[in-house]
């Protein structure tokens, strides 16, 4: 892991440790101006005053601090003294029925009532989580912007613009949620928060499935072209296995979610659990996924500044009387583009590696086709490349590469570097220098549209 890697996870945590400690901060204040007073409220389907209304305690006791009528509500303030379980009943004076709740006191005096699932600074509790979501979605994003140069190449990148996704979702919920709940928290009490972010994910996975469809969809088709018009290899076929998965998952998903569902009330709180956990996880995934496709376009469309001292071109099949084909001309082409015009704007000179070595089936190292390129085509002087024909896959492109160069300029001697290879394949090109320690970013070169 890269020195630059540890210290971007470091910050983090500590501005997540922050943003937890002041989150809960305010709901302990929240809590503590609300003291030992817990309100109830319930509502009266009669337009008159309920007199003698009084409550009936069916063990122990607590102090009634307040009870009173007003717009067919009927409000009560308890004042918890001693911690236990409390079960109360409220009649008229004709002992007509008019509410019946269990209420739980904590050995810190916070009420919880069994009927609302309301309990003591409820809404400042809500109010916080908002604010820890709001601020993990700022946070994220914030880094994900950030990142430049080599050390926007890492999994981390697509976890930390994903984990911002999700975490602005969630905060649109718990904001409507934290909104109704502080403008009117009689109609709107606990129960109805836990059952609205409860059913958040279903929502939003529901609410997506389209998308995610159209998006496997053309993940199918693009997979098909691409079989069609390249050998078979397994890594070709991945597209369609991604996309038949998706389809499946989210048509499980579905049907799983909208299926009718009778049982006692014990299995209707596990299906209800599963359903949560379930569109939960598939936000979560779904997020994660977007941000994969972002970290791809970004890496794609990424053009590095113009003060390089090597240019690394990744390698691949060539055809069997040596020629290059699109895909690997397309690298060379980009390759040498940018080193003219770098040389045409600064003057500055970069070497360009060709990298990739021979194949059982190849005539000759793929660094050896593309260097008789850039000679033949791309009149580019010899001076200006150095061959690495060794290396049979991405990670050893990087790192025989990193070793060439550190042999031509020292270990200790910073140097700026660029790998050139297709579009779509910069971001994962970028992993895999990164772990083999080459400090480099990506340039894309365009292919067709079935690659992707």
């Amino acid at each position: 892991m890269s020195t630059d890697l540890k210290t971007r996870r470091k910050h983090t945590l500590i501005q997540l440790a922050v943003l937890s400690v002041f989150c809960l901060l305010l709901a302990m204040v929240g809590r503590f101006i609300r003291g030992r007073n817990f309100e109830l409220s319930t509502f009266y389907y009669r337009d008159e005053n309920p007199k003698g209304m009084h409550v009936v305690w069916e063990d122990a006791e607590m102090p009634v601090e307040k009870l009173e009528f007003e717009d067919k509500r009927i409000y009560m303030t308890l004042r918890p003294e001693k911690p236990g379980d409390y079960t109360l009943s409220l009649y008229n004076e004709d002992e007509e029925f008019l509410y019946f709740d269990r209420i739980y006191v904590t050995p810190l005096g916070t009420a919880y009532s069994e009927m609302t699932g309301n309990f003591t600074g409820d809404t400042a509790v809500v109010v916080a989580i908002t604010l820890f979501f709001a601020g993990l979605s700022i946070i994220c994003i914030r880094n994900f912007i950030r990142l430049k140069g080599p050390s926007f190449y890492s999994y981390d990148s697509i976890l930390t613009i994903g984990v911002g996704i999700f975490a602005s979702v969630t905060t649109i919920m718990l904001l409507n949620v934290s909104i109704r709940r502080i403008w009117d928290p009689w109609n709107y009490s606990m129960l109805s928060v836990y059952s609205s972010v409860a059913g958040a994910g279903q929502t939003f996975v529901m609410s997506t499935l389209p998308v995610v469809v159209i998006f496997a969809i053309l993940l199918i088709i693009s997979n098909t072209a691409l079989l069609r018009h390249e050998r078979f290899r397994v890594q070709n076929v991945l597209g369609l296995g991604i996309g038949f998965l998706l389809i499946l998952s989210e048509g499980f998903l579905f049907f799983f979610l909208n299926r009718n569902f009778s049982g006692s009330t014990q299995e209707l709180r596990i299906h209800e659990t599963i359903n949560s956990v379930l569109g939960t996880a598939f936000s979560y995934f779904e997020c994660i996924l977007a941000g994969a496709v972002i970290c791809g376009i970004r890496a794609a469309k990424h053009v590095p500044s113009y003060d390089q001292d090597y240019i690394l071109i990744l390698g691949c099949g060539f055809r069997k009387d040596g020629s290059l084909p699109p895909l690997l001309r397309g690298r060379v082409d980009k390759a040498v583009d940018f080193w003219e015009k770098q040389k045409a704007e600064t003057g500055k000179e970069a070497v360009l590696i060709p990298s990739g070595g021979q194949g059982g089936d190849e005539i000759m190292a793929e660094a050896e086709a593309m260097y008789r390129y850039m000679r033949t085509e791309r009149n580019v002087p010899e001076s200006a490349i150095m061959r690495e024909d060794q290396s049979k896959n991405t990670y050893q492109n990087m790192d025989f590469s990193k070793k060439l160069i550190r042999k031509r300029e020292g270990i200790d001697r910073k140097t700026n570097t660029i790998f050139v290879t297709t579009n779509y394949h910069v971001f994962r090109s970028g992993v895999w220098a990164g772990l083999a320690g080459l400090s480099a970013e990506g340039l894309g070169s365009r292919t067709k549209w079935w690659f992707w």
